[in-house]
């Protein structure tokens, strides 16, 4: 069976990752994404809820939204956004969940 170029940069790149892994001397390159700090607390000031409140509205549990204001975590996904439009538009987030 022949193998295409595609197989084998698949294999390379896993013979690469499980070097690395290993802490060889791999030919890697790694990506590191830099995503920009979100002030959770103040933000949560901002709209004058409880981190209970927030959390809520957020869909997370208040351990974790309380993680996320002492920097021990940072929020990802949906909940990150969410967060970024409540920091620029406050008051749409507040109109939104009054309705």
């Amino acid at each position: 069976m022949t193998m295409s170029k595609v197989d084998n940069d698949i294999i390379k790149g896993l013979e690469q990752a499980l070097a690395h892994a290993r802490g060889d001397d791999a030919d890697v390159v790694v990506h590191e994404v830099k995503l920009d700090d979100i002030d959770v607390k103040g933000i949560r000031k901002t709209l004058n809820i409880t981190q209970d409140e927030l959390a809520i509205l957020l869909g997370v549990s208040a351990s974790g939204l309380r993680k996320w204001e002492q920097g021990q975590r940072h929020p990802r996904g949906a909940a990150r956004t969410l967060l970024k439009i409540m920091e620029k538009e406050p008051e749409a987030v507040l109109r939104a969940v009054a309705s």
